[in-house]
């Protein structure tokens, strides 16, 4: 038996940072992932956009607002996992003007310089753009490669003393109800570890982890497929501007873009449905807005997961945009905390928060210091990709990129 002051479940960006986070406080924390290595879930599976903030910017301008202000801070501290692409927001002819708007207003309202473009501008950013373009405007988004960043955020962690376990699923979480009793958390052929607070950072999959310590959690799932094809002048990350939909953003990956995505329920985060419908609908879609899309061979497709919080979502209609997460504190599992939801771009804000929860609860005063501290590699790509190989990090989202 193991004992350590918290265990964290999950390998992805959120769950890295929340073993970043605690270890820079000097707590010990002990990480487990089910598979063989890190970043193996929806981190590692996602389009690889650094969000501005500009695509929630209208339906959630507090989740936009930080965004944007995690935007700036993996920037500064984790050069080399991101990438200054810029991107465009473009609006088609036949498209809401009116959304168009709101959509700049709402830019402006939290704290962003969206530039007004012209058909000409835009057409001069971005090779191969539609003539139907009508009118768009300049954001700071960004590309991600989740490979490099989960890597480097694990490598800090253990660097504080943090203790990372890869193929140890979580088969039994021993919690019983009484808040005074340590949890016991076992694993198939890896640790038993015994713990004061147990994270769940399971992602799609965080609702199974609890149910294991007898603790109900809604996730909704939903995937989205993203298609990859040889573009390599696209320039910017380009969205269409309109409500949210299939196939309206195409990001740049190395000499390939990035095409996404589709929004359909799953009930089975380890069992579902890969359709060929949601590739040609991705590609027919995104190729409204550049045109060489729809004769652009596809080089390789793959699908992620989103874990969506039901209780938020189930308030929603339609394709809810918003990406909130929650903190979540089990009372028929004393000690268990799970957090779900969320995006990409504020893993470091949502390990923030959980490790302020955790700390509170184990009386340790120890302020957050992830947003100062740069990650380990930063600005050595060839390190950064040693460390995504170390950790076997490296996931569809950017293969294609890391280790060239």
């Amino acid at each position: 038996m193991t004992e350590t002051e918290v265990v964290v479940i999950g390998g992805g960006a959120t769950g890295v940072g929340v073993a970043r986070d605690l270890a820079l406080r000097g707590v010990d924390v002990t990480l487990l992932e089910r598979g063989p290595g890190l970043n193996a879930g929806t981190s590692g599976r996602s389009h690889g956009v650094l969000h501005s903030g500009a695509r929630y910017a209208e339906s959630d301008p507090e989740g936009a607002a930080d965004c944007l202000q995690e935007n700036r801070i993996l920037r500064d501290i984790a050069e080399g996992c991101v990438a200054d692409s810029g991107g465009l927001f473009v609006r088609l002819g036949g498209d809401d003007a009116d959304y168009f708007d709101r959509k700049l207003d709402a830019c402006r309202e939290i704290g962003m310089d969206p530039e007004p473009l012209s058909p000409a501008e835009l057409r001069e950013r971005v090779s191969g753009l539609s003539e139907a373009v009508e009118e768009g405007f300049a954001i700071p988004d960004g590309v991600v490669y989740p490979s490099r960043l989960v890597a480097a955020t694990a490598a800090n962690a253990r660097e504080y003393g943090a203790t990372i376990h890869t193929d140890a699923p979580v088969v039994e979480i021993d919690a019983d109800g009484e808040a005074d009793r340590r949890l016991t958390v076992r694993t198939g052929d890896g640790p038993t570890v015994s713990a004061d607070v147990v994270v769940n950072a399971a992602g799609p999959w965080a609702g199974k982890v609890a149910s294991l310590a007898g603790a109900e959690l809604g996730i909704r799932p939903t995937r989205g497929v993203m298609v990859a094809v040889d573009y390599p002048d696209l320039g910017p990350v380009v969205n269409r501007c309109r409500e949210p939909a299939d196939g309206d953003i195409a990001v740049p990956h190395g000499e390939q873009a990035v095409l996404g995505t589709t929004s359909v329920t799953v009930d089975d985060p380890d069992e579902f449905e890969r359709d060929d419908w949601e590739v040609q609908r991705t590609v027919e879609e995104c190729a409204a807005m550049l045109p060489p899309l729809a004769d652009t061979p596809v080089e390789r497709t793959y699908w992620g997961l989103r874990p969506l919080y039901e209780p938020d979502e189930l308030s929603r209609e339609g394709r809810g945009i918003s990406r909130d997460f929650a903190v979540v504190a089990h009372d028929s599992a004393p000690g268990l905390v799970s957090v779900v939801g969320g995006k990409l771009t504020t893993y470091r804000l949502m390990a923030e928060a959980v490790a302020d929860h955790v700390c509170g609860t184990l009386g340790v005063d120890e302020p957050c210091r992830t947003a100062e501290e740069p990650l380990p590699g930063v600005g050595d790509p060839a390190r950064l990709d040693e460390l995504a190989r170390e950790f076997g990090a490296v996931g569809p989202a950017d293969a294609d990129v890391v280790g060239e």
